[in-house]
């Protein structure tokens, strides 16, 4: 799966509709392997695209948890623990 798709399930606030739209964009483009559809087929991945985030939020909207909401600033200092580490760059 594209790893550019970050999880946007339970978090506090929510994901909003521009974030769940990117993450649906990037995955017709992965699926579809168009950056940019040719004219001809502009309509069809415009649509599918708005179909996915459409079904995206119905599910985040239907799912239940036990778990905490998670923190969007903790979850992104952690990612730049982990490239950090991953990649040999300094903390300052």
């Amino acid at each position: 799966m594209c790893r550019n798709i970050k999880t946007l399930f339970n978090f506090d606030p929510p994901a909003t509709d521009d974030e769940i739209y990117a993450a649906s964009l990037q995955y017709v483009r992965k699926v579809t392997g168009f950056n940019k559809p040719a004219k001809i087929n502009e309509d069809n991945f415009n649509h599918a695209v708005k179909e996915v985030a459409k079904i995206t939020r119905n599910l985040f909207n239907s799912l239940e948890t036990s778990a905490p909401s998670r923190n969007r600033e903790v979850e992104a200092e952690r990612a730049r623990m982990r490239n950090a580490k991953r990649f040999g760059i300094k903390q300052s």
